[in-house]
């Protein structure tokens, strides 16, 4: 009695280790190339916008580091974790981009102007509810993402591997070459500057939160009035 192959779960990949894809990776295997994209999406592109002035540079830059990556595999010793290894070569794409840029500027003798609006996106984007808890998120979001966009680039670095990739300070030490010590500074410092930053932007708007105005307003007063007319605590004469 013969029996059919058994063809691979649809899922397999999402059960491999980084190493099993990484093999399969080195034998073009598609689906192992976006899985291990996939895993590393969020990390790479926090770490990148740590650095660039926007999104679109920042996800320039993973794309750069993916195809480095994928086209020189066999560079890839697995002397560390494919993550790291790919953790240095964005930062090198990074670095490679803002030289480029700063030549550039020097070449035109043009200064390009500050973006006061940049944001950091936590890559990929969720989609909101159309909702006042969903809403309430996302300006809160966008109010911690624009006050990380205005952190210094050494800070920006340190505070996204840390807080957004959830990085080490150790894996980060290790993969930016730098001291735990000054890790562990650079952390405090970007804390303690965001904590200002947030404080400056919303002195004296603390009026704007829990907003209970416009209709909610209007239907409140109405129910309220209604109850009292009901308990002859209001004058009916008065409608």
């Amino acid at each position: 009695m013969s029996t059919k192959p058994q063809s691979k779960p649809a899922c397999a990949e999402h059960q491999l280790s980084e190493a099993a894809l990484v093999a399969a990776a080195r034998l073009r295997d598609e689906a192992a190339v976006r899985e291990l994209i996939r895993r590393l999406n969020g990390r790479l592109f926090r770490i990148a916008r740590g650095l660039m002035t926007s999104d679109a540079e920042a996800e320039e830059v993973v794309q750069d580091a993916y195809l480095a990556a994928f086209t020189h595999l066999d560079g890839f010793r697995e002397e560390a974790r494919f993550s790291t290894w790919i953790t240095r070569i964005t930062l090198n794409c990074a670095a490679m981009r803002l030289r480029k840029a700063r030549e550039q500027q020097e070449y035109d003798t043009i200064k390009d102007p500050a973006l006061p609006n940049a944001e950091v996106v936590l890559f990929p984007g969720t989609e909101a509810e159309p909702t006042e808890a969903a809403l309430g998120r996302m300006q809160t979001r966008a109010l911690i993402e624009a006050a990380v966009a205005e952190l210094p680039p050494d800070l920006r670095l340190v505070f996204l591997m840390h807080e957004a990739s959830g990085l080490s300070l150790r894996d980060i030490a290790r993969d930016l070459s730098l001291p735990l010590g000054t890790v562990k500074t650079r952390l405090m410092r970007a804390r303690h500057r965001l904590r200002r930053i947030i404080t400056d932007r919303i002195h004296g708007g603390f009026e704007t939160i829990f907003p209970f105005a416009g209709s909610r307003c209007a239907v409140m007063a109405d129910a309220v009035v209604a109850l009292l007319k009901e308990r002859q605590e209001l004058i009916r004469g008065s409608d």
